[in-house]
């Protein structure tokens, strides 16, 4: 897998096909990029359960945070790494170690180790490295580009909308 460089499919698929998600080195701080990415995934219809043991038995927008990814009381699909490059090998054999593993590891922006995710992928895990699943939702579903971002045009009207009720998604609807 070339982590440098990902097809707009891949990480497309990824999102419509994880429901759960344990966000390793999730912040109660509201201020915190963890718990910003906690919210906006929870709003998009994920459940989101956050790992910090230092917080344990707390929430975060209504979801108890656990201390390990083996707390977590069903099978995660996606585990999100928020913490340092360096933790992502020991998250990793965390992750190698469940008895019903994920789909796949997540790496948040500027996290990326190369040995930990062809040890992820040699167990049959997809890797993502290196972004955010905020951001790439919200670009891959046209949220982003509402704005004038990513879009080629900017422009400070607000979007016109239709009747009836409308939403970005990458997600099925119905």
């Amino acid at each position: 897998m070339d982590h440098d460089h990902y097809k707009d499919a891949y990480i497309a698929q990824i999102l419509h096909s994880v429901d759960t998600i344990a966000l390793v080195g999730a912040s109660p701080k509201d201020i915190r990029p963890s718990n910003i990415v906690v919210k906006y995934l929870v709003a998009k219809g994920y459940r989101v359960f956050p790992i910090n043991p230092g917080h344990a038995g707390r929430e975060i927008h209504g979801r108890t945070i656990y201390a390990s990814l083996a707390d977590v009381p069903e099978p995660i699909d996606m585990v999100e790494i928020f913490r340092g490059s360096n933790y992502m090998p020991a998250i990793v054999e965390e992750v190698l170690a469940l008895k019903n593993r994920p789909q796949v590891v997540w790496a948040q922006l500027t996290v990326r180790h190369d040995e930990a995710a062809r040890m992820a992928e040699a167990e049959g895990l997809k890797v993502v490295m290196n972004r955010c699943p905020k951001i790439e939702f919200g670009r891959l579903s046209g949220e982003i580009g509402w704005n004038g971002i990513n879009s080629g045009v900017i422009s400070a009207r607000k979007p016109v909308r239709g009747p009836g009720l409308q939403t970005l998604t990458i997600r099925p609807t119905g």
